[in-house]
This record gives structure tokens, C-alpha cells and sequence, in this order.
């Protein structure tokens, strides 16, 4: 009796999306509307982390998309048919263990299952966001036969001039003229110095309330022209923003290699955007982040480098226990010596501070997502739900349920 041989299609589909997983070293998944067929990552994870981004996936309908995702990671999309081909996630700058412990908590990793998770990301091939496209291109011309290029689906795209054009067009702008005077002298005045120092002066301060207010009033800013066109001009001057906030927030006490790479990250970000409107969004987003952690190292108005030293541990161990012997153990100074140390420099005692900060971190979670309270208690390393709740009762004077149910949004 013969029986029907396997659908050659679906055959020919998932030989494809190992090849390309193989070649990449980047999980590759087949999905039918939005049930999952096939999945393949020559890395090991026991979570998918597209989970936390799948609305915005299945939200793509072209026959070529991609998103990025707030921890800066890349998914690429191939619609063909009834078929969805979803590459990712990666980026180009190697995730912190953090990062990766916030990413496997917003992913609801089960916590027998964290460290594999982490591992599991690990191993996944960084690539550049212009190679992603180049896969994506590969597999739309085999599905939907298709020849696009690189231009033809970044959105970043400038539109290429002659030389000729471009130098004709420039000499003629610069011709002496009473139009073109007058034009010029409108253009020489710009106000980004008074404003540019203002808010390097809050960030570096870490001052989110006074940027707020003044982000409320804030006069329209007349900087220099970057770009002949228009998109390009506001990425290029987001990246000149970026840039000067990056490093007042390192004189405001930043860890300098966690502030490039959050410089590094908002860009890429911003060269995915294709509206001047929500790059706006994304520079107001990204100069109140810099502030905010800013403001969550800075202890007093002027504190010392033990203090920033001792912040930046608490910040990068976040979701650890976390111990004064620890923090005195990686500062190469005896816990009794940092603990008089940091009480008179701050007039608080260290333990306090510790587990206000992890207070502080529990409420941006309770309020911002829906995970339940066993897990956040889990991710910031308390023993326990019930040490978690002593603890958050004591410094939030109410307890996590009750806070969550008062802010949740």
C-alpha cells in the first residue's frame, strides 16, 4: 500500500530555515498564521524570547518587515502565503548578564531555567542589522521571487544624488545675493548652546523632575543643518544628542562602558526609525534615561567615587542577593571599613540603601509589568515572596499587591 509522501512544500521550507539557522547561528522559526510549525536554534534555549515581542511580529504583513525591540534586539519577517518566516532575535553589541536577566524575567523563564536561557543567548551570533536584511532579502527572493536590495526595505535610506547635481545645487545656494544673505544670517542663529547646556547640566545632575518641568516649557531648538534631507537631519542630530548626553552622564557618574553601550544601542534604534516625529519621542525617551540612572546612582549633591562605585555595583547585581561583604569584597576594602566609610559619606547605613534600591526596582516591575510577585521576588534575588513582601512593606509603606493595584498601568 502506498502511502502519501510528506508535503514537498513544507519540506523544502524547513530545509531552507535550518540551512539559513546553520549559516547564521540565529533562531529561525516557521509559523502558519500564528501557530508555530518549526523552530531551530543551534542554540540551546529553553524559552523562546520572542514571546515578549510576538504582537509586533505577527503585526507585519509586508512580505519583508522587521522590528526592534526596547532591549535593541533585531527579528526579521518573511511573509509568503500562508507562511511566516521569523529570524531573530540578535544585535550587534553583546547583551550584559543583566540584560539578559531582565530579558529572561519579561520572557517568564521558569527559574530552574534561567541560567540556561542565559547561556542560551549567549550563543547566539551577533550580527549588524544590515546583514539581517541581507538574510531577509535571501529568503523573500527564494519564496516570493523577489530581487530586492538593501534600499529598497531600509528605511534609513537616502536618496542618491549626481555629484554634479549636488555641487551645482550647493554653488548655487551660495551665491551672493540679497536673498541668500538674508537667508544666511537666519540660519547663523541658533539657540543650542543655552539649551544644550541646560540639559547636560540635569543630567549630569540626574535631576528628572526639574528635566520634566522643563521639557513641558521648552522653547523650539534651532540647531545647525546636518543633512540635506529631512529624516537624516533629525538621526544626525540625535546622534550629535546622544553623544553630548552619553557623556554628561559619565561625568555624572555613570559606568563608562554601560553608558557607550547605551549610546550605541539608542542609535541603532533610531536608524530604524522612519519618521522625524518618533525620533522626537525616541530622543526625549532616551535623554530621561540617561537621566533617571543617573539620579539612581548619585547619593547627595556631591558624592564621592565610593558612592558611585557602590551604586554602579548595586545597578549591575541587580538581580543577585546582594550583600555589603560583596560590594567590600569587589571595592578591595573590609566590610566594616566601607560600611563606616559609606554611613558617613551618606549618613545612611549600606544595607538600608541596598534593599531600598531593590525596592525602587520592584516598583518600576510591579507598576510597568504583569509579572506575579513570586517572580519578581525571584529576579531580585530575595530568599523569599515573604522576605520580598517585609522588605517592600517596610521602605514602600504598603505592600506589593497593594502597590500594583494602586499603579499598575
Amino acid at each position: 500500500m502506498n502511502r502519501p509522501g510528506p508535503d514537498r512544500n513544507v519540506l523544502d521550507l524547513q530545509y531552507l530555515c535550518t540551512t539559513i539557522g546553520n549559516l547564521s547561528g540565529i533562531p529561525i522559526r516557521i509559523y502558519e498564521g500564528e501557530t508555530l510549525r518549526f523552530f531551530y536554534s543551534q542554540s540551546a534555549l529553553p524559552c523562546d524570547p520572542m514571546v515578549i515581542c510576538q504582537k509586533e511580529v505577527f503585526a507585519v504583513h509586508a512580505h519583508v518587515g522587521y522590528i526592534a525591540t526596547a532591549h535593541f534586539h533585531y527579528y526579521g519577517i518573511v511573509n509568503s502565503g500562508k507562511a511566516k518566516i521569523v529570524i531573530g532575535p540578535t544585535r550587534q553589541i553583546p547583551e550584559s548578564d543583566q540584560e539578559l536577566r531582565e530579558l529572561a524575567f519579561r520572557a517568564d523563564v521558569a527559574a530552574e531555567d534561567k541560567e540556561a536561557f542565559i547561556a542560551g543567548m549567549k550563543g547566539i551570533v551577533r550580527m549588524p542589522f544590515e546583514s539581517i536584511l541581507q538574510i531577509l532579502c535571501t529568503i523573500n527572493h527564494v519564496l516570493n521571487g523577489e530581487s530586492l536590495a538593501l534600499a529598497d526595505i531600509a528605511i534609513y535610506h537616502e536618496e542618491q544624488e549626481r555629484l554634479e547635481t549636488l555641487q551645482n545645487r550647493q554653488q548655487a545656494e551660495n551665491k551672493l545675493s540679497a536673498a541668500g544673505a538674508l537667508e544666511r544670517e537666519a540660519q547663523a542663529i541658533h539657540n543650542t548652546y543655552d539649551q544644550e547646556q541646560t540639559i547636560l547640566s540635569l543630567v549630569r545632575k540626574g535631576d528628572t523632575a526639574a528635566l520634566r518641568e522643563w521639557f513641558s516649557t521648552a522653547p523650539a531648538i534651532r540647531g545647525g543643518v546636518l543633512a540635506r534631507e529631512q529624516l537624516r537631519q533629525r538621526k544626525n542630530m540625535f546622534i550629535v544628542t546622544v553623544t553630548l548626553v552619553s557623556r554628561a552622564a559619565i561625568r555624572g557618574g555613570m559606568d563608562i562602558e554601560d553608558t557607550f553601550t547605551v549610546s550605541d544601542s539608542y542609535i541603532q534604534q533610531c536608524e530604524l526609525l522612519s519618521t522625524p516625529e518618533a525620533i522626537t519621542n525616541l530622543q526625549y525617551r532616551m535623554i530621561l534615561d540617561y537621566t533617571e540612572r543617573v539620579e539612581r546612582l548619585r547619593l547627595g549633591k556631591r558624592p564621592t567615587k565610593l558612592t558611585l562605585d557602590v551604586a554602579n555595583y548595586i545597578q549591575h547585581h541587580m538581580s543577585e542577593p546582594i550583600t555589603a561583604e560583596k560590594i567590600a569584597r569587589e571595592l578591595f576594602l573590609s566590610r566594616p571599613y566601607l560600611s563606616r566609610r559609606f554611613k558617613k559619606e551618606t549618613g545612611e547605613c549600606l544595607t538600608d540603601f541596598i534593599l531600598k534600591e531593590k525596592t525602587e526596582e520592584a516598583k518600576r516591575l510591579l507598576r510597568y509589568s504583569d509579572r506575579p510577585l513570586s517572580a519578581i521576588s525571584s529576579y531580585l534575588g530575595f530568599s523569599s515572596p515573604s522576605h520580598f513582601s517585609r522588605v517592600f512593606r517596610r521602605y514602600a509603606l504598603m505592600s506589593p499587591g497593594e502597590y500594583r493595584l494602586k499603579y499598575f498601568r
